[in-house]
């Protein structure tokens, strides 16, 4: 596996595929980006190189454990599309991920040649949000628990009751009060963005969820008002889009990204 090195940590990305420009997907809180979007990269890998890096607090990445800005994991991901030397990349955000990707666009234009932002936002002022979060980390202390709210705010309901019961106990488990996760929910309570959204010139489209119940389709609307020329959609589907409309959610990406442009 290899490292790029950030003045913040030693990150750990994967490579798949090969073609220009590269496309690298940013994950978002607790899962890393191989378990976010692995089981689609094979979608894009025909024509494309695939970056899959770990920002702090995944994987095999190693920092120092400060506190998380959405900074200091956008130059992470900027060290990885660096190390791979084949810029500039389209550049794939999911939740928290969509943060991420969005201060990279604003901060370092010379990298991204557009940008997808999924079930993103952009500030912590949301009541909803805010509590949310706040009740997910309230409740890190008791794994079970942690796991089910997790879950149940990930999904519709139908996808929920589509899930056979041991496939649904094994993704509750697989939901962990990791300390990268927690991490991950602090930065979520806190990022905001709104001042650099003015300075993204990437071509840009956000894909909002209808059923989400972790990041309110209202704030990925908002996001998309806040982007100057940027293209909006949206899936019938929970938080989770990768999982619950993963097809549907590769054809909207994959349109964008292999525009000209």
């Amino acid at each position: 596996m290899p490292f790029a090195a950030s003045p913040s940590a030693r990150v750990s990305y994967t490579v798949e595929g090969s073609g220009h420009p590269p496309l690298v997907f940013v994950h978002g809180t607790g899962f890393g980006a191989g378990g976010t979007f692995g089981h689609l990269t094979g979608d894009f890998t025909d024509t494309r190189t695939v970056l899959l890096p770990d920002f702090a607090g995944c994987g095999d990445t190693e920092d120092d454990g400060r506190e998380l800005t959405p900074e200091l994991l956008a130059e992470q991901i900027a060290a990885v599309i660096e190390a791979a030397g084949d810029g500039p990349a389209d550049v794939v955000g999911f939740s928290l991920g969509s943060v991420v990707a969005a201060t990279l666009a604003a901060l370092r234009p010379e990298l991204v040649r557009s940008l997808v932002l999924t079930a993103g936002w952009s500030h912590p002022d949301d009541a909803y949000l805010r509590n949310h979060m706040t009740t997910w980390r309230a409740i890190s202390g008791d794994a079970e628990a942690f796991g089910r709210f997790g879950t149940l705010t990930a999904f519709s309901r139908d996808h929920l009751n589509s899930l056979e019961p041991d496939a649904l106990e094994g993704i509750i488990k697989g939901n962990e009060p990791t300390e990268g996760a927690l991490r991950h929910i602090d930065l979520n309570l806190s990022a905001d963005i709104r001042p650099l959204l003015p300075r993204i010139t990437a071509r840009t489209l956000v894909i909002g969820c209808t059923q989400d119940a972790t990041v309110p389709v209202g704030l990925s609307r908002e996001l998309a008002d806040a982007i100057a020329g940027s293209t909006y959609a949206e899936i019938d589907s929970g938080h989770v889009v990768v999982y619950e409309q993963g097809a549907e959610w590769s054809r909207l990406v994959r349109e964008f990204v292999l525009q000209e442009g």
